[in-house]
Order: C-alpha cells, then structure tokens, then sequence
C-alpha cells in the first residue's frame, strides 16, 4: 500500500515510521546495560503495531492507562501488564476476570481506602491481585506522601496480610514536565529515583516484600545520571515526541514523528494569517509550550515535506478551523500560502493529539508516502 500525500482526507493523523524507530532505538539504548527492566506506557500510542516495537518482547512487559488497553493488548498476547492509574473499587472486578485469563496484571494504590478494597476483593475472589504502592515523589499528583512512614507501611501491611499481594512501589515524576533546563530534569529524576528506593526500604525494614521498584518519565528516562535501586523504568511519549518535550531539551523538532495533515481553506494576506481545517477537534487544546521559555501556540506549521516554516504557528483554534499566523513580535510576513495547500502541523502534546484520531498514517520516504494505516484504540 502506498498513497500520495495529497490523496488523504484532512484533517488526519500522520506518523514518521523512520522517526518513531530512531525515537525507540535512542531509549532502548539509552537503558540497555542499566540494570533495569524497561516497561514502555502504551498509552500514548495505543496502537499494536506501535507496541510490538516499543515492548522488549510481544508478551510485554509494558505499562498501560485503562482497562480498554488491558483488554487490547491482552487480546493480542501481552501477559505482564501495569495499570498505573489508581484503580477504582468499581474496576476491580474486571481486573480479577482478566487475571483469570492469565494476565500478570497489578495495579496501583495511593491510599489506604484502596487498598483495602484491593484486599477485600482480592479475599472475596481468591484470587491475590498485585498491587504497587504509588508514591508522590514530587507533590506532582496523587500516592502516598513518601515523609509519611506510617501510612506507607499501613497500605504496605494491607496489601500483604488483607488478601492481596503487595509487589512493590511505583512513582512518576510529573514535574519534569515543567522543568526550566536539562539541570533541573537531572535533579527530579534523583529525587524520583532515591524516594522510591526509599519507600522500599522502609517497607522491608519491616519484612514486607518489595521486589518492583518502578520509576519513569520520558524527561527523567532521558536525563537520569543513576537507575541504583530501581527494577524497572516506564516512560511513554519518547515513541512520538512531540513540542514540549522539545522545549525540555529532551529531543529536537527532527526527532518529532507525529504531525496532523491539513489544508488551508481561506487566506488573509492582510490580516497575516491562514485558516486550515484542523481545529482542537484534530489538535487538542493541549498548550503545554505556554509555560516554557518559548511559546509554539497549538503548534509548528510544517510544509509538507515536514520542513517548518519559520516562525509559523497554529496560533488559534476553534472546533474545525485553525488560524495560522506568524509568532507574534518576530517581524515575519505570512508565507505564500493559497486555498487547497497541505501543511502539516507539530503538537504540543502527543498524546492528546493522537487521541483526537482513530488511525496513524504512517508515512516515509522522500517525498513522504503513506505505506501503511495502523488503528488506534480509545476509550476506558
């Protein structure tokens, strides 16, 4: 299969195969001789196809944000999964049916009313389900506050003596996310790594198990200077990369391998600016660049062959249309830009862009054709 740019319907989904390989490649080997497990987030993706490349193997492990991914990928052969979102009471039951199909499937807990509910069900089944106990290493989101020794071992206790299994402890560093420079990234993911080893100190001092100790982000992946004491490492946008985590420092527009195909349905050469037919319904209203040093609006306008113009951003969005303009302040006129012209625009936030869509058009080559579509899922 092969298909011209041109002959795709806008606005749509576009991923860079030869990026997206180097992008896996650049973290597999940025790991490979660590000590540590690699347990890839599918959540950005959610996709098989992307996952058989990101997973060490097709039975995993990997980590996931819902039960519809549990679901997904367990249907496809991937055993050793971890949905590192607190679990509510009313999934814990679809947790223990997917158990019962031979997923190694844990979970996490950030308090104590949870896990007791992970116990009672656990007891009521029979069935022992494994549990991480979420830290809040930065006051980033939510877990265990890692000061409070008595609640950490209150949890650890309920999980290894009420019924299910207690398998470790489990913290994302969330606040990478808004670090200034690679400095400060350096610092977080020290504080990441040695508050979860911690934690599991603390919880063996007392004879609870603690074989995981599981960290991750993909600023903190990239940037960390040691992994001692961890057992396994998660992260999950590296697969495309996307604005912000170019504004980290963590890659470089080159390494970006996600941008949405649009066209430019009317012009305003007066007005300094283009309207196209991607709004936040194709882009998101993602604008995580706002609070970093350079601001890229809802993203970098790309000319087809991806190559960005200069200071050219999707600088406003409505449901279906999206106004392309010159950065503010830098003097630039609008480029030579006609109705019916395809761009191609870079997001803020992979993640969220991707989720607007139902499929990748996964393109390479000079000029880039479309070699294949892969379906994505969504849902919970």
């Amino acid at each position: 299969m092969e298909l011209e740019l041109t002959s795709l319907g806008t606005p749509c989904l576009l991923l860079d195969e030869q990026r997206m390989d180097a992008n896996i490649e650049r973290f597999r080997a940025r790991l490979a001789g660590s000590g540590v497990q690699f347990r890839p987030h599918l959540k950005t993706a959610k996709s098989w196809e992307i996952a058989l490349r990101m997973m060490s193997s097709a039975a995993g492990p990997a980590t996931v944000s819902t039960l519809r991914e549990v679901e997904y990928f367990a249907a496809r052969g991937v055993r050793d999964l971890l949905y590192a979102v607190g679990v509510t009471q009313a999934k814990l039951d679809r947790v223990i049916q997917l158990r019962a199909c031979g997923i190694d499937l844990a979970v996490v807990a950030g308090n104590l009313d949870i896990a007791r509910a992970i116990a009672r069900c656990s007891k009521a089944a029979g069935r022992p389900i494994p549990a991480l106990i979420e830290v809040d290493c930065d006051n980033h989101r939510g877990g265990v506050d890692p000061h409070d020794s008595l609640a950490l071992l209150e949890i650890g206790r309920t999980l290894a003596n009420e019924g299910a299994e207690l398998r470790g402890v489990m913290t994302h560093a969330g606040s990478s996310y808004a670090a200034r420079n690679v400095a400060e990234i350096e610092s977080i993911a020290e504080v990441e790594r040695r508050t979860a080893v911690q934690c599991a100190q603390t919880l063996r001092s007392v004879g609870l198990p603690c074989p995981v100790i599981s960290i991750g982000s993909t600023p903190t992946a990239a940037f960390g200077n040691s992994f001692e004491g961890v057992t396994e490492v998660r992260a999950g946008v590296f697969v495309f990369f996307d604005l912000v985590m170019a504004g980290l420092q963590v890659c470089g527009w080159p390494n970006i391998a996600l941008s949405v195909l649009s066209t430019v349905i009317d012009v305003h050469s007066s007005k300094g600016r283009a309207i196209v037919d991607a709004g936040w319904m194709a882009m998101s209203r993602d604008r995580g660049t706002r609070g970093q040093r350079i601001d890229q609006g809802y993203g970098v306008v790309c000319a087809i062959d991806g190559t960005p113009y200069p200071d050219l951003l999707l600088t406003e969005v409505n449901q279906e249309h999206g106004i392309i303009s010159p950065r503010p302040h830098v003097g630039r006129a609008l480029p030579q830009l006609h109705v019916g012209d395809l761009v191609r625009i870079l997001p803020n936030h992979a993640c969220a862009t991707a989720a607007q869509h139902d499929a990748y058009h996964v393109v390479s080559g000079d000029p880039p054709r479309v070699r294949a579509i892969w379906p994505r899922i969504r849902g919970w």
